[in-house]
């Protein structure tokens, strides 16, 4: 009984130690399911209205930005790393017309690269602090839709936690004075996957998670976050590859890690790092990750329309028979997760197909072509679904199985991170600003 306790103080740290109720310190926000408990959320805006500041970022990334008391923190990279041509989402027509491109550089003219962290007001967006950390060593080469600062910040409000591309991960204090640092691209093994690393951490009490699934060598690692040692590592073997980010559960069993890797997804004991589960078959780019609602796990594989499922966790060993509630081999997005809101799942596809599912069953109640190219993960709060395109548009749905579109609002600029919501507002990154939304 102690230490069950004990576990769910743990998890209530995460969520609510130096936290204010309206924050969103992680990707996909507090409780890490991309849905707001906040009322009276924007409706409509554009390049110029309704915009409360718009404030120009140092470099460039298309890491989520994260909001904690009177500060919202983001990461770049300037200077031109090692990028290639990857594939579009968009098939069969013109990519570049459906807002599909490569990402804008910001160039040093000494050729360095710099990772940046940079730390805005949250009333005002005027920038409070930057700290800025060389890329060292050789660097990984990326798709050139994104760069080495796609892994989204974390913080648990009194440490910012931001990971790059190498494998160089910084924990920052409140003012951004340097805490720890650490190269795990050198220390373990290089950062090298297909299309460039973009899993970002996961926080679990006094634990900071990293998942490091690349081709020399797959491994989750945790360390103390208040220094930066080790406190467990487990070897996951070669071969494996993710991109999606760690998520930890609470059931009635234990605390569960959830992974969504290349081979299947994984769970294991966040506390010790021991393995408990597995389900669903290989997948070839796991990208999204998946949300917990009312107890049970809902998941995308990712890749071109992809599988979903809902699964009950606290299971032991090969669960595919004995906990996966339902499962629908295909029409998932490729890259974003999905949002489990009201008693329905919402999916906005590559090509520009949103799909509203029933969350008890995993049937479609509404698909239909609503125009985009989403990169970026939906969120949902206050009655409405946002899905925010790479052209910079936001679709705002009425939730609800009918797929009402209260508007379609332009905000000018490239946009492939996930929103931010946070006390009433928005929170937009874009190629060149970080935007917040709503007066």
């Amino acid at each position: 009984m102690r230490n069950r306790a004990m576990t769910v103080g743990l998890l209530l740290t995460v969520a609510v130690v130096g936290l204010h109720a309206e924050d969103w310190p992680q990707w996909r926000g507090a409780r890490a399911t991309g849905v707001s408990t906040e009322k009276n959320l924007p409706e409509r805006w554009s390049a110029t209205e309704n915009i409360a500041w718009k404030s120009p970022i140092a470099g460039t990334g298309i890491s989520t930005p994260v909001v904690s008391g009177g500060r919202i923190f983001v990461t770049s990279q300037i200077g031109n790393g090692i990028s290639r041509q990857g594939p579009r989402l968009v098939q069969g027509a013109d990519a570049t017309a459906a807002g599909e491109r490569a990402l804008r550089t910001a160039a040093k003219d000494d050729g360095q690269v710099w990772f940046v962290v940079e730390a805005f007001d949250r009333a005002s967006g005027k920038r409070a602090w930057e700290y800025r950390l060389a890329a060292e060593g050789a660097l990984p080469a990326v798709h050139d839709k994104h760069n080495l600062a796609s892994s989204s910040p974390i913080t648990d409000g009194e440490l910012v936690f931001a990971w790059f591309g190498t494998g160089q991960i910084v924990a920052l204090d409140k003012a951004g004075k340097l805490v720890w640092k650490r190269h795990l691209g050198q220390e373990i093994s290089p950062f090298t996957i297909n299309w460039g690393h973009s899993s970002s951490p996961a926080l679990f009490g006094d634990l900071l998670i990293l998942l490091c699934d690349h081709e020399p060598a797959s491994y989750l690692l945790a360390v103390d976050k208040r220094t930066g040692k080790e406190r467990w590592k487990v070897d996951r073997g070669k071969g494996r590859s993710s991109y999606s980010t760690p998520f930890v559960v609470e059931t009635s069993a234990g605390p569960e890690l959830v992974v969504n890797s290349s081979e299947r997804i994984d769970a294991y004991d966040p506390r010790t790092g021991a393995f408990l589960w597995h389900a669903g078959d290989a997948n070839r780019f796991p990208i999204p990750s998946p949300v917990l609602h009312d107890g049970i796990l809902y998941a995308s594989r990712g890749y071109r329309s992809g599988p979903y499922m809902a699964i009950r966790p606290g299971g032991r060993g090969d669960v595919s028979s004995s906990h996966v509630i339902w499962n629908v081999p295909t029409g998932a997005p490729y890259v974003s997760s999905i949002v489990q809101y009201n008693g329905l799942i919402y999916m906005a596809t590559d090509n520009g197909i949103l799909s509203i599912a029933d969350a008890k069953t995993g049937s479609r109640v509404w698909q239909g072509r609503v125009e985009g190219v989403f990169s970026a993960s939906p969120v949902a709060g206050d009655g409405k679904v946002y899905l925010l395109a790479e052209s910079g548009e936001t679709i705002v749905l009425r939730a609800g199985p009918g797929a009402e579109i209260i508007a379609r609002n332009s905000i000018g600029e490239r946009a492939l991170a996930s929103m931010a919501i946070s006390e009433g507002r928005l929170f937009i990154r874009t190629d060149e600003h970080l935007v917040a939304i709503g007066k």
